[in-house]
């Protein structure tokens, strides 16, 4: 009995991944060939960029101001207190910028993709496209994959600026930390193969959460109920898969880098 239910698994975890495989190489082609729907694009860009400003601020700040306050603490026990900047510059750019705005864009881009896509699914807002002449694929899903990769790097690294900048402020007026060393600690941290890193990383995971919830939106099924369930496992699953994405990039890139 255990045996069809892991084919089944099987079955089904290979049918996403083909389905997925499908999405990805229509979207692809639809960026680089006509017809192109210019005020979509435009407003998705609107919406995963400006829309996502907020959250993205709020995040690199207390995240960066977090960071100066737990590391200077442990770094007090080896009288390293004054090297908090360097610390906190490599983490935010290489690692905590990319991530934590990828973790954002998911739960706020990724649900929102994925109900919207949903609902016009279980309404047959999609089919009727279709009749019409239009491709779902270029109308729906080229826009927000433009706007989820080109906007992601400009996203994280405002989040890079904003955490150096709180933890500065720690840094200045809770550790004592003279202005001029934590800003000279920042800079001696920085390395261009960090920057690289920590540019080309949000392009990737952008690109993947862009697709993820697109992919599991034009999946939905259940009416009303499935577009709920659909949202869950649009952040669950680009929530893994950044984390996973970001494991395997870096991976690549300080083999090829370093």
């Amino acid at each position: 009995m255990v045996v069809p239910l892991i084919e089944n698994w099987a079955k089904g975890a290979a049918l996403e991944v083909q389905e997925y495989v499908r999405l990805v190489r229509a979207a692809v082609v639809g960026v680089f060939t006509s017809p192109r729907y210019g005020h979509d694009i435009i407003e998705q860009f609107d919406v995963i960029g400006v829309g996502s400003l907020t959250v993205v601020l709020l995040t690199g700040f207390f995240t960066g101001a977090a960071l100066a306050l737990q590391s200077g603490l442990t770094l007090d026990q080896f009288g390293g207190r004054a090297v908090v900047g360097r610390l906190i510059s490599a983490s935010m750019i290489k690692e905590l910028g990319p991530v934590l705005t990828a973790l954002m864009l998911t739960g706020r881009v990724g649900s929102g993709i994925a109900a919207e896509l949903g609902s016009m699914v279980v309404t047959d807002q999609i089919n009727a496209l279709r009749v019409l002449g239009t491709d779902p694929i270029r109308k729906l899903v080229v826009p927000r994959l433009l706007a989820g990769f080109l906007m992601a790097p400009v996203l994280t690294i405002i989040s890079d600026f904003v955490g150096i900048l709180g933890g500065w402020l720690v840094s200045v007026y809770q550790l004592q930390i003279s202005s001029g060393i934590y800003w000279s600690s920042v800079t001696q941290a920085l390395y261009p193969q960090d920057v690289w890193m920590g540019i080309i990383k949000p392009f990737v995971l952008g690109f993947v959460i862009v697709t993820t919830a697109c992919h599991v939106g034009l999946r939905t099924t259940g009416g009303t109920k499935g577009v709920g369930e659909a949202t869950t496992v649009a952040v669950v699953t680009g929530s893994v898969a950044v984390i996973a994405v970001d494991f395997f990039v870096t991976k690549i890139l300080i083999a090829a880098m370093y």
